[in-house]
Protein backbone atom coordinates (compact mmCIF):
# COMPACT_ATOMS: atom_id res chain seq x y z
CA UNK A 1 0.00 0.00 0.00
CA UNK A 2 2.97 2.69 0.87
CA UNK A 3 4.20 2.50 -2.70
CA UNK A 4 1.41 3.26 -4.34
CA UNK A 5 1.15 5.86 -2.08
CA UNK A 6 4.33 7.16 -2.85
CA UNK A 7 3.74 7.50 -6.82
CA UNK A 8 0.74 8.65 -6.47
CA UNK A 9 2.33 11.90 -4.62
CA UNK A 10 5.35 12.00 -7.06
CA UNK A 11 2.55 11.93 -10.21
CA UNK A 12 1.07 14.82 -8.09
CA UNK A 13 1.88 18.26 -9.94
CA UNK A 14 4.39 20.38 -8.00
CA UNK A 15 4.02 24.13 -7.79
CA UNK A 16 7.45 25.64 -8.22
CA UNK A 17 9.04 28.18 -5.32
CA UNK A 18 8.59 31.91 -6.56
CA UNK A 19 11.10 34.15 -6.33
CA UNK A 20 12.77 34.94 -2.82
CA UNK A 21 15.65 37.75 -3.25
CA UNK A 22 15.93 41.07 -4.87
CA UNK A 23 18.32 43.13 -5.02
CA UNK A 24 19.09 47.35 -6.34
CA UNK A 25 22.06 48.12 -8.14
CA UNK A 26 23.38 50.89 -9.41
CA UNK A 27 25.29 52.37 -12.61
CA UNK A 28 27.96 54.04 -12.65
CA UNK A 29 28.27 51.63 -9.18
CA UNK A 30 28.83 52.88 -5.59
CA UNK A 31 25.19 55.55 -5.69
CA UNK A 32 27.78 58.10 -6.39
CA UNK A 33 26.79 60.29 -9.72
CA UNK A 34 27.92 63.76 -11.47
CA UNK A 35 25.43 65.82 -11.90
CA UNK A 36 24.44 66.17 -15.74
CA UNK A 37 24.97 62.56 -16.14
CA UNK A 38 23.13 59.37 -16.37
CA UNK A 39 21.92 57.03 -13.59
CA UNK A 40 21.01 53.02 -14.04
CA UNK A 41 18.78 51.45 -11.41
CA UNK A 42 19.24 48.01 -11.98
CA UNK A 43 16.74 45.72 -10.41
CA UNK A 44 17.81 42.08 -9.71
CA UNK A 45 15.72 38.51 -9.12
CA UNK A 46 16.91 34.69 -7.76
CA UNK A 47 14.94 32.66 -10.18
CA UNK A 48 12.73 33.03 -13.00
CA UNK A 49 9.12 31.37 -13.13
CA UNK A 50 7.60 33.07 -15.87
CA UNK A 51 6.78 36.86 -16.59
CA UNK A 52 8.15 39.12 -13.71
CA UNK A 53 6.80 42.82 -13.24
CA UNK A 54 9.52 45.12 -11.90
CA UNK A 55 8.88 48.19 -9.50
CA UNK A 56 11.22 51.02 -8.95
CA UNK A 57 10.60 53.53 -6.10
CA UNK A 58 12.08 56.72 -5.02
CA UNK A 59 12.27 57.66 -0.91
CA UNK A 60 10.96 55.69 2.09
CA UNK A 61 7.30 56.84 1.72
CA UNK A 62 7.85 54.96 -2.37
CA UNK A 63 7.16 57.24 -4.46
CA UNK A 64 6.66 54.88 -7.75
CA UNK A 65 9.06 56.03 -10.38
CA UNK A 66 8.53 53.43 -13.50
CA UNK A 67 7.34 49.22 -14.09
CA UNK A 68 8.56 46.66 -15.87
CA UNK A 69 7.00 43.25 -16.86
CA UNK A 70 9.83 41.04 -18.82
CA UNK A 71 10.69 36.98 -18.10
CA UNK A 72 14.30 38.08 -17.00
CA UNK A 73 16.45 37.79 -13.78
CA UNK A 74 17.23 41.52 -14.29
CA UNK A 75 15.07 44.88 -15.42
CA UNK A 76 16.55 48.65 -15.57
CA UNK A 77 15.44 51.83 -15.03
CA UNK A 78 17.51 55.05 -16.29
CA UNK A 79 17.44 58.53 -15.52
CA UNK A 80 18.94 60.60 -18.05
CA UNK A 81 20.00 63.76 -16.63
CA UNK A 82 20.17 63.42 -12.92
CA UNK A 83 20.08 66.87 -10.55
CA UNK A 84 21.12 68.23 -7.44
CA UNK A 85 17.30 67.00 -6.42
CA UNK A 86 17.60 63.82 -7.36
CA UNK A 87 19.66 62.60 -4.70
CA UNK A 88 17.63 60.39 -2.25
CA UNK A 89 17.24 56.67 -1.39
CA UNK A 90 15.87 54.41 -3.97
CA UNK A 91 14.71 50.60 -4.41
CA UNK A 92 12.79 48.13 -6.59
CA UNK A 93 10.04 45.40 -5.95
CA UNK A 94 9.77 42.46 -7.79
CA UNK A 95 6.82 40.38 -8.27
CA UNK A 96 6.05 37.23 -10.02
CA UNK A 97 2.16 36.65 -9.33
CA UNK A 98 2.67 35.59 -5.75
CA UNK A 99 3.01 39.10 -3.28
CA UNK A 100 6.19 41.64 -4.42
CA UNK A 101 8.94 41.12 -2.85
CA UNK A 102 11.03 44.88 -2.24
CA UNK A 103 14.90 45.05 -2.72
CA UNK A 104 17.07 47.12 0.27
CA UNK A 105 17.02 51.36 0.30
CA UNK A 106 20.15 52.41 -2.02
CA UNK A 107 21.23 56.12 -0.82
CA UNK A 108 22.41 58.25 -4.34
CA UNK A 109 24.34 60.90 -4.05
CA UNK A 110 24.53 63.72 -6.92
CA UNK A 111 28.05 65.14 -7.13
CA UNK A 112 27.70 69.03 -8.13
CA UNK A 113 30.96 70.63 -9.89
CA UNK A 114 31.81 74.26 -7.70
CA UNK A 115 30.35 77.16 -9.40
CA UNK A 116 32.80 79.87 -10.21
CA UNK A 117 33.65 81.48 -6.86
CA UNK A 118 33.32 85.06 -5.43
CA UNK A 119 36.52 86.78 -3.62
CA UNK A 120 35.78 89.56 -1.28
CA UNK A 121 37.29 91.62 1.01
CA UNK A 122 36.74 91.86 5.16
CA UNK A 123 35.71 94.80 6.88
CA UNK A 124 38.80 96.40 4.79
CA UNK A 125 37.65 96.32 2.01
CA UNK A 126 39.25 96.85 -1.16
CA UNK A 127 41.38 99.93 0.74
CA UNK A 128 44.01 99.20 3.42
CA UNK A 129 46.72 100.06 5.39
CA UNK A 130 50.21 98.84 5.48
CA UNK A 131 50.42 96.42 8.92
CA UNK A 132 46.32 95.58 8.88
CA UNK A 133 44.91 92.46 9.15
CA UNK A 134 43.56 91.73 6.00
CA UNK A 135 40.65 88.79 5.58
CA UNK A 136 39.73 86.80 2.00
CA UNK A 137 37.05 85.29 1.91
CA UNK A 138 35.93 82.82 -0.63
CA UNK A 139 32.77 81.15 -1.33
CA UNK A 140 31.78 79.27 -4.53
CA UNK A 141 27.70 79.40 -4.43
CA UNK A 142 27.11 75.47 -5.64
CA UNK A 143 29.42 72.44 -4.79
CA UNK A 144 28.88 69.24 -2.96
CA UNK A 145 30.94 69.59 -0.29
CA UNK A 146 33.89 69.28 0.98
CA UNK A 147 35.24 72.10 -1.06
CA UNK A 148 38.84 72.87 -1.07
CA UNK A 149 40.17 76.87 -1.48
CA UNK A 150 43.50 78.47 -2.33
CA UNK A 151 43.91 82.05 -2.14
CA UNK A 152 46.60 83.92 -4.64
CA UNK A 153 48.68 87.03 -4.95
CA UNK A 154 48.79 87.68 -8.40
CA UNK A 155 50.25 84.09 -9.13
CA UNK A 156 51.50 83.12 -5.67
CA UNK A 157 50.09 81.25 -3.41
CA UNK A 158 49.55 83.10 0.07
CA UNK A 159 47.38 79.99 1.80
CA UNK A 160 44.55 77.68 1.52
CA UNK A 161 41.36 76.47 3.59
CA UNK A 162 38.46 73.99 3.42
CA UNK A 163 35.28 73.69 3.80
CA UNK A 164 34.00 70.39 5.32
CA UNK A 165 29.79 71.11 4.82
CA UNK A 166 29.88 73.74 1.54
CA UNK A 167 29.86 77.34 1.43
CA UNK A 168 32.78 79.78 1.91
CA UNK A 169 36.18 79.76 3.95
CA UNK A 170 38.61 82.50 4.53
CA UNK A 171 42.19 83.26 5.03
CA UNK A 172 43.90 85.79 7.31
CA UNK A 173 47.39 87.83 6.72
CA UNK A 174 49.27 90.72 7.77
CA UNK A 175 49.09 93.16 4.75
CA UNK A 176 52.92 94.52 3.98
CA UNK A 177 53.82 96.49 0.87
CA UNK A 178 54.79 94.09 -1.44
CA UNK A 179 51.07 92.65 -1.05
CA UNK A 180 49.57 95.65 -3.52
CA UNK A 181 48.36 94.10 -7.00
CA UNK A 182 45.74 91.59 -7.74
CA UNK A 183 44.37 89.12 -5.72
CA UNK A 184 42.05 86.32 -6.67
CA UNK A 185 40.96 82.50 -4.94
CA UNK A 186 40.28 78.79 -6.87
CA UNK A 187 37.84 76.44 -5.27
CA UNK A 188 37.92 72.63 -6.17
CA UNK A 189 35.96 69.79 -4.72
CA UNK A 190 37.53 66.86 -6.90
CA UNK A 191 35.21 67.73 -10.06
CA UNK A 192 36.87 70.26 -11.07
CA UNK A 193 38.70 73.47 -9.97
CA UNK A 194 37.06 77.05 -10.66
CA UNK A 195 39.26 80.58 -10.56
CA UNK A 196 37.45 83.91 -9.37
CA UNK A 197 37.76 87.56 -10.94
CA UNK A 198 40.37 89.20 -9.88
CA UNK A 199 40.18 92.06 -7.09
CA UNK A 200 42.65 94.72 -6.54
CA UNK A 201 43.41 96.44 -3.32
CA UNK A 202 44.85 99.31 -3.03
CA UNK A 203 46.96 100.44 -0.17
CA UNK A 204 46.71 103.70 1.25
CA UNK A 205 48.06 105.29 4.82
CA UNK A 206 51.08 106.67 6.62
CA UNK A 207 52.19 103.23 8.31
CA UNK A 208 55.84 102.19 8.33
CA UNK A 209 56.79 98.62 7.47
CA UNK A 210 59.96 97.29 8.69
CA UNK A 211 61.85 95.75 5.65
CA UNK A 212 64.97 92.51 6.32
CA UNK A 213 67.79 95.28 7.13
CA UNK A 214 65.52 96.42 9.98
CA UNK A 215 64.93 99.69 7.80
CA UNK A 216 61.28 101.45 7.52
CA UNK A 217 60.16 102.60 4.12
CA UNK A 218 57.01 105.17 3.43
CA UNK A 219 54.21 102.83 2.56
CA UNK A 220 53.58 103.30 -1.05
CA UNK A 221 50.03 105.22 0.17
CA UNK A 222 52.48 107.94 1.65
CA UNK A 223 54.53 108.17 -1.50
CA UNK A 224 51.42 108.68 -3.67
CA UNK A 225 49.93 111.06 -1.14
CA UNK A 226 53.44 113.10 -1.27
CA UNK A 227 53.48 113.62 -4.66
CA UNK A 228 50.16 114.57 -5.33
CA UNK A 229 50.76 117.72 -2.51
CA UNK A 230 53.51 118.56 -3.59
CA UNK A 231 53.45 119.00 -7.16
CA UNK A 232 50.76 121.44 -7.09
CA UNK A 233 52.71 123.52 -4.58
CA UNK A 234 55.64 123.14 -6.42
CA UNK A 235 53.79 124.64 -9.16
CA UNK A 236 53.04 127.11 -7.11
CA UNK A 237 56.21 128.04 -5.77
CA UNK A 238 57.93 128.31 -9.14
CA UNK A 239 55.25 130.28 -10.12
CA UNK A 240 55.49 133.20 -7.79
CA UNK A 241 59.51 133.31 -8.08
CA UNK A 242 58.39 134.09 -12.15
CA UNK A 243 56.21 136.32 -11.50
CA UNK A 244 58.55 138.04 -9.15
CA UNK A 245 61.36 137.73 -11.32
CA UNK A 246 59.60 139.57 -13.62
CA UNK A 247 58.55 142.40 -11.75
CA UNK A 248 62.18 143.00 -10.68
CA UNK A 249 63.21 143.02 -13.96
CA UNK A 250 60.19 145.50 -15.33
CA UNK A 251 61.30 147.86 -12.53
CA UNK A 252 65.01 147.88 -13.43
CA UNK A 253 64.49 148.52 -17.32
CA UNK A 254 64.03 152.07 -18.22
CA UNK A 255 62.20 151.34 -21.59
CA UNK A 256 59.59 149.36 -19.27
CA UNK A 257 59.57 152.06 -16.84
CA UNK A 258 56.37 154.71 -16.54
CA UNK A 259 58.27 158.15 -17.54
CA UNK A 260 59.13 160.31 -14.29
CA UNK A 261 57.81 163.82 -14.97
CA UNK A 262 60.10 166.07 -13.70
CA UNK A 263 57.46 168.77 -11.43
CA UNK A 264 59.03 172.14 -11.13
CA UNK A 265 57.95 175.08 -8.68
CA UNK A 266 57.26 178.61 -10.13
CA UNK A 267 60.83 180.72 -10.62
CA UNK A 268 60.33 184.61 -9.84
CA UNK A 269 63.31 186.26 -12.19
CA UNK A 270 65.28 189.17 -10.56
CA UNK A 271 65.27 191.43 -13.16
CA UNK A 272 62.22 193.12 -14.48
CA UNK A 273 62.79 192.09 -18.22
CA UNK A 274 62.96 188.39 -17.95
CA UNK A 275 59.23 188.23 -18.98
CA UNK A 276 59.80 184.86 -21.62
CA UNK A 277 58.77 181.61 -20.88
CA UNK A 278 60.92 179.12 -19.64
CA UNK A 279 60.50 175.59 -21.49
CA UNK A 280 60.52 172.14 -18.82
CA UNK A 281 61.73 169.04 -20.09
CA UNK A 282 61.07 165.98 -18.86
CA UNK A 283 63.69 163.52 -18.52
CA UNK A 284 64.02 161.26 -22.22
CA UNK A 285 62.92 157.53 -22.69
CA UNK A 286 64.26 155.21 -25.11
CA UNK A 287 61.22 153.75 -26.34
CA UNK A 288 61.91 151.38 -28.96
CA UNK A 289 64.62 151.00 -31.66
CA UNK A 290 66.59 154.19 -32.51
CA UNK A 291 63.62 156.47 -31.62
CA UNK A 292 64.02 159.03 -28.61
CA UNK A 293 60.92 160.47 -27.75
CA UNK A 294 60.79 163.88 -24.74
CA UNK A 295 57.48 165.37 -23.08
CA UNK A 296 57.85 169.15 -22.87
CA UNK A 297 55.96 171.03 -20.83
CA UNK A 298 55.37 174.81 -20.74
CA UNK A 299 54.69 176.31 -17.51
CA UNK A 300 53.63 180.18 -17.14
CA UNK A 301 55.99 182.43 -14.50
CA UNK A 302 54.01 183.74 -11.70
CA UNK A 303 55.52 187.14 -10.64
CA UNK A 304 55.48 188.85 -7.33
CA UNK A 305 52.38 191.32 -6.14
CA UNK A 306 55.99 193.97 -6.71
CA UNK A 307 57.42 192.48 -9.74
CA UNK A 308 53.85 192.80 -11.18
CA UNK A 309 53.24 196.02 -10.35
CA UNK A 310 56.11 197.49 -11.77
CA UNK A 311 55.73 195.53 -15.31
CA UNK A 312 52.34 197.31 -14.85
CA UNK A 313 53.69 200.68 -14.03
CA UNK A 314 56.69 200.32 -16.71
CA UNK A 315 54.33 199.23 -19.52
CA UNK A 316 51.95 201.82 -18.97
CA UNK A 317 54.87 204.87 -19.32
CA UNK A 318 55.72 203.33 -23.10
CA UNK A 319 52.03 203.67 -23.86
CA UNK A 320 51.77 207.25 -22.70
CA UNK A 321 55.22 208.42 -24.30
CA UNK A 322 54.44 206.67 -27.84
CA UNK A 323 51.37 208.97 -27.36
CA UNK A 324 52.76 211.75 -26.20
Amino acid sequence: MLPWLLLLICALPCEPAGISDVSLKTRPPGGWVMEGDKLVLICSVDRVTGNITYFWYRGALGYQLETKTQPSLTAEFEISDMKQSDADQYYCAANDGHDPIPSELVSIHVRVPVSRPVLTFGDSGTQAVLGDLVELHCKALRGSPPIFYQFYHESIILGNSSAPSGGGASFNFSLTAEHSGNFSCEASNGQGAQRSEVVALNLTGLSLVPTENGISHLSLGLTGWLLGCLGPITMALIFCYWLKRKIGRQSEDPVRSPPQTVLQGPTYPKSPDSRQPEPLYENVNIVSGNEVYSLVYHTPQVLEPAAAQHVRTHGASEVQGGIA
